[in-house]
């Protein structure tokens, strides 16, 4: 076996706390979607939704406390572009004259509040977008298994699709655990972090191969630990300026994306600790060896062959 030198790290070596720490995250998140379910948006659930504008930016915890203590409930407030203009969500069914009673009792303290727009998202089409967002998420990583099998070798999609479905049920089991509200934007922030953690695998994925193929040893481990210490600043950089990017949105974009840049940085967070730990180490259970890699006897003979 090589040793290690001072300046690696011995993640294969670290491998079961590493499979501990993501078998708790898994079974905190799976329980969570289970027992506490999601705190689905009106684009699932259906409902309405309302748009104020007031003369100035008022408190958005006074509104929500009006609205229910007239009787409205899932209520859900918060500004939508400038302070002053307020987005209303009501998990409710339509009226006709339901934006002019919310205009009529916020205004009842004496405040300028004049109504922008009424709307009804209805629970057919609720219904209709919750089964394409999950046919959509499964046809994504169905894609990428066959785009890692292609490209590299059926245990590298296998290994790549496990830490895929790792990061995706964690973001979505932290936001049934702390109740965050799961609309489309917060949909669309997974199918990024599917993108982004596929990304840093397949970089860690490459480097495996080669080392695999160039590497004088057998020793797995110490392979995968040569190859994911060779990307780490890469990963570390990626990850890092993407977190300085999506902590600005989250401090600096308001309400509206607020949940966004949440799953976001969640996935960002499990997606680089499942890339560098559960991708990789996957691949020992799965007994990946040289063999594997190396193109036969038959298939050198028939290339040399079509060479002219």
């Amino acid at each position: 076996m090589k040793p290690l030198t001072h300046r690696q790290i011995d993640f294969m070596g670290r491998r079961k706390l590493a499979f501990i720490v993501a078998a708790v995250l898994l079974i905190v998140s799976i329980g969570a979607i289970a027992f506490q379910q999601l705190n689905l948006g009106l684009d699932f659930t259906g409902g309405t939704l309302i748009e104020v504008r007031y003369a100035e930016a008022p408190s958005l915890n006074t509104i929500r406390q009006l609205l229910e203590t007239s009787g409205f409930e899932d209520v859900a407030v918060q500004t939508f572009g400038a302070s002053n203009e307020i987005l209303i969500r009501l998990r409710q069914a339509f009226d006709a004259d339901i934006g002019g009673q919310v205009v009529n009792m916020l205004g009842n303290d004496g405040a300028s509040v004049e109504l922008i727009r009424a709307e009804f998202v209805g629970a057919q089409v609720g219904d209709q977008l919750r089964d394409q967002s999950g046919m959509g998420l499964l046809v994504a990583l169905g894609v990428v298994m066959l785009y890692v099998a292609f490209r590299f070798q059926y245990k590298f999609a296998i290994g790549a699709l496990l830490a895929l479905m790792h990061d995706v049920i964690i973001v979505v089991g932290f936001f049934a655990l702390f109740r965050l509200e799961f609309d489309l934007t917060v949909l669309a922030a997974i199918l990024a972090v599917i993108g982004y953690s596929l990304n840093d695998t397949i970089v860690v994925y490459d480097r495996m191969r080669e080392e695999i193929r160039t590497s004088r040893i057998d020793h797995m481990p110490q392979i995968f630990n040569d190859a994911i210490n060779a990307t780490l600043s890469r990963t570390l950089a990626t990850s890092g300026t993407t977190l300085l990017v999506l902590i600005a949105l989250l401090l600096l974009g308001g309400d509206m994306i607020e949940n966004f840049a949440i799953a976001l940085l969640v996935g960002i967070v499990v997606g680089t600790f499942s890339s560098i730990y559960i991708s990789g180490a996957l691949l020992l259970p799965l007994k990946l060896s040289r063999e594997d890699l190396i193109p036969t006897k038959k298939e050198i003979d028939e290339e040399e062959e079509e060479l002219p």
